[in-house]
């Protein structure tokens, strides 16, 4: 299980006005490529997003679902990126002084990618969540929420 924090300089409710907007989904997910629909009551519990992952022209259409949503605290996603297969991903969110932390716990759950070594998918892993906490970082901070 990979492991990712980074101290932010806004509320955490910056942070969740971006989780919030499933359109922006793309805009700090490593991999996501665009968005082709949100469900209407995104991110409540077993809502979607549906997206597509890799690079044009080899795209894969996929979706996301929340898990748990406990604003602005704490968002678990199931993501899907088939043929690789599907993970769960926990965002925890904790206010400090002059901002808030966000940590980014993932896995895999099923699929090929469970068969790579533990250590291997987390080093992985951790390398992909570290640019996906920037770009949550500058979307947050920047008031895109």
């Amino acid at each position: 299980m990979s492991r990712t924090t980074r101290d932010l300089t806004c509320a955490p409710e910056d942070v969740f006005a971006v989780l919030a907007n499933g359109w922006l989904y793309p805009g700090w997910v490593v991999g996501a490529s665009r968005m082709r629909r949100v469900d209407e009551d995104w991110p409540a519990p077993a809502s979607r997003l549906h997206h597509s992952v890799g690079v044009w022209p080899l795209l894969v259409d996929d979706s996301t679902s929340v898990l748990l949503m406990d604003p602005p605290r704490r968002l678990v996603m199931r993501a899907r990126g088939w043929p690789a297969g599907e993970a769960e991903v926990a965002i925890d969110v904790v206010p400090r002084p002059g901002g808030c932390r966000v940590t980014i716990t993932e896995d895999a759950t099923e699929g090929p990618a469970t068969l790579i070594p533990g250590p291997v998918r987390n080093l992985a892993l951790g390398v992909r969540n570290r640019e996906t906490l920037l770009r949550l970082a500058m979307l947050a901070e920047g008031g895109a929420g």
